[in-house]
């Protein structure tokens, strides 16, 4: 089977929740790794998520350490489009 990872960074502009994560998060820019399967039998290249993680300050006191955790990709969605549909400061 063939893999492959995905990294991104995106930016919440208020603190948000991800649900999975028992904290809510500071605003900034957290790196999303999606991991990928290619769907074998095709006559072209396609994959399909397998898994969606989001690295995240440690909770404390281990702040200095990062976390990553496991989330839904459509939880992430979620939390982008609130983010953005909020008020801004």
């Amino acid at each position: 089977m063939t893999m492959r990872s995905r990294r991104e960074t995106v930016h919440f502009r208020h603190s948000f929740r991800i649900k999975g994560i028992d904290r809510q998060l500071a605003p900034g820019d957290y790196e999303v790794i999606t991991d990928e399967e290619m769907i074998e039998g095709l006559s072209f290249p396609c994959y399909r998520r397998v898994a969606t993680m989001i690295m995240v300050p440690g909770a404390p006191p281990q702040r200095s350490a990062m976390e990553m955790i496991s989330i839904s990709s459509v939880d992430l969605s979620d939390a982008q489009r609130i983010d953005a549909s909020a008020p801004r400061d």
